[in-house]
C-alpha cells in the first residue's frame, strides 16, 4: 500500500542537500597575488584556483608563511611559463634584528646566540660589498634543499644535524632603508638560490652582533613586480574582480624576445615541428624566445640557424 509522501520531510531534505561546488573549468594566465604574511603558498594557489574554479595551478617560487608579497600563480596553460618567472631575478625589503641568533635564522625559530652588541649604520655599510655580486653563500639548515631525498626542514626539525654546503649565489644590489640601532631594514636584488635568511646570519656574524630577519617582503620576482599584484580580498570579492587579477599568458615571458610568425609556421610548431623563420629582420639564433601569430602564444623555443625550435607548445 502507497503512503503519502511527508511534505514537511522533503523539506527537511532539501534544505539538508549539501551545495554544488562550481564545475572546474579551463583558466589561462597569470595572477600576480599579494601574499598576507601568515598564509603558506600552497594555501595562496588554492586560494586563486577556488577563486576561478580552475583546474590546474602552480606557484612560481615559495614565500615563506611569515613573509608577505609577491606570489606568482600560474593558472592552466601558463604553468609552462613557470621555469621563466623562476628563473628570473627577485627583489626583497627585509628588517633584521640585531643581538639575536636563532636556528632557522628568522623570527619562527628558537634563540641560539644572544649578544649585547648592535651595529652603527657606518660599519654596516662598509660591509655591504662583501655581500654582492658573485659570493658563497650557506642556506639556512631549515629550507627546502634536499640532502639524500629529504628536505632540510624535515630533518632539522627531527632533531638531525643538518650539514649544508657553500654554494655561489648571486646579489646584484644590497642597500639599507633605514637603521635604528637595534634593527636595519634592507633591500636586496639577488639571483635564483639566494637566502635573505642567510644574508641575514651572515651579516649578524660578521658584525660581531648576530642577527635574524624580523620581517621579510618580497617585492619583484622575474617580470612581475609588487605594485601589480593583487589581495587576497579582491580574489575573493566577486568573480568578475578576480578577473581584473588575471594577466595574459605571455606576460610572464616579457624578458625574452618574441618572434611573429605566419599561420603556415605556427601550425608547424603547434605539431612539434620546427619552423623556418622568413623576412629581413628575422632572427638567426636565440637561446631562448617565445612565438606568437595574430597576437595569440603558440610556443617557447629557441631559434637554431634561423628556424624556430619549439620547447613547450600552447593550446591557447
Amino acid at each position: 500500500m502507497m503512503t503519502a509522501e511527508n511534505p514537511s520531510q522533503t523539506v527537511r531534505d532539501q534544505d539538508a542537500a549539501p551545495t554544488p561546488r562550481p564545475k572546474k573549468r579551463d583558466v589561462h594566465g597569470w595572477v600576480v597575488l599579494d601574499k598576507p604574511i601568515g598564509m603558506t603558498s600552497t594555501h595562496a594557489v588554492s586560494v586563486v584556483k577556488r577563486a576561478f574554479s580552475a583546474k590546474k595551478a602552480g606557484h612560481a617560487g615559495t614565500l615563506d608563511p611569515l613573509a608577505s608579497g609577491l606570489l606568482p600563480i600560474a593558472l592552466g596553460e601558463a604553468t609552462k611559463t613557470v621555469p621563466f618567472v623562476m628563473d628570473g631575478r627577485k627583489a626583497y625589503q627585509f628588517t633584521v634584528a640585531w643581538g639575536t641568533q636563532t636556528d632557522t635564522d628568522d623570527t619562527e625559530g628558537r634563540v641560539i646566540a644572544t649578544s649585547d652588541k648592535h651595529p652603527d649604520e657606518a660599519a654596516i655599510s662598509a660591509l655591504l660589498p662583501r655581500f654582492t655580486g658573485t659570493i658563497l653563500q650557506t642556506p639556512p639548515k631549515f629550507s627546502a634543499i634536499k640532502i639524500a631525498g629529504e628536505r632540510a626542514y624535515d630533518l632539522a626539525r627531527d632533531g638531525e644535524e643538518v650539514a649544508l654546503e657553500a654554494r655561489p649565489v648571486e646579489i646584484d644590489a644590497l642597500s639599507i632603508v633605514s637603521h635604528d640601532g637595534a634593527t636595519t631594514t634592507f633591500e636586496a636584488e639577488c639571483g635564483k638560490g639566494t637566502y635573505v635568511r642567510a644574508i641575514a646570519r651572515d651579516l649578524g656574524l660578521a658584525l660581531g652582533c648576530l642577527g635574524h630577519v624580523a620581517h621579510l617582503r618580497r617585492t619583484r620576482v622575474g617580470p612581475f613586480a609588487v605594485a601589480e599584484a593583487a589581495s587576497v580580498e579582491t580574489l575573493r570579492e566577486s568573480p568578475e574582480s578576480a578577473l581584473t587579477a588575471l594577466q595574459p599568458v605571455k606576460a610572464a615571458l616579457t624578458l625574452i624576445p618574441e618572434v611573429v610568425i605566419h599561420r603556415d609556421a605556427a601550425n608547424r610548431l603547434k605539431r612539434g615541428q620546427s619552423a623556418l623563420l622568413r623576412g629581413a629582420g628575422a632572427p638567426i639564433e636565440l637561446a631562448a624566445a617565445y612565438a606568437t601569430c595574430a597576437g595569440t602564444l603558440i610556443a617557447t623555443g629557441s631559434v637554431e640557424n634561423g628556424e624556430f625550435v619549439p620547447h613547450r607548445v600552447f593550446n591557447l
